[in-house]
């Protein structure tokens, strides 16, 4: 096992700043290392240290994670983490970017509707929920309404008469 995996191994079990002190001391010999730097912004994250999860984000992406599963989750992370800080513009950009670079990963859309609701964006955030929720949920129910979830999706200020 390697050391990053021992520090993975450490945050994921509840020692999340025995984990931080491992990664920046990895960090301080290898400032290059982008999956290092993703390793330190997750960790921050857990940590709640937000602001300071952001330049190990943006850093990570720089450098080029060259795992699809991390360079997903980094992405993820950044959207989220900007939008914990209201940097909601930023927020909205980067999680756009990550549903047209990963469009089978579901969860930057729910992140994304997050984002929405906190830039005013309320009809287009639900109406990206409701698609959401029935396109993948399997609950009976949420099923068996499915296309009138979907018609009514962006027609939430539509009254007939």
């Amino acid at each position: 096992m390697t050391t990053i995996d021992t520090a993975i191994a450490l945050r994921t079990s509840g020692q999340a700043e025995e984990a931080r002190v491992m990664l920046l001391q990895l960090l301080s010999a290898d400032d290059s290392n982008a999956g290092l730097n993703y390793q330190l912004a997750w960790t921050h994250d857990v940590l709640g240290l937000e602001r300071e999860a952001v330049s190990y984000y943006e850093r990570s992406l720089a450098l080029g994670l060259p795992d699809e599963e991390q360079k997903a989750g980094a992405m993820l992370g950044l959207g989220s983490t900007y939008r914990t800080l209201g940097a909601y513009s930023q927020s909205r950009e980067i999680l756009e970017q990550g549903m047209r670079n990963f469009p089978q990963r579901a969860e930057f859309q729910a992140f994304l509707a997050m984002t929405l609701h906190n830039l005013g964006d309320h009809s287009e955030a639900m109406e990206l929920l409701l698609k959401l929720l029935s396109e993948t949920s399997g609950d009976a129910g949420i099923q068996s309404y499915s296309k009138a979830i979907m018609f009514y999706a962006d027609k939430l200020e539509q009254v007939w008469d």
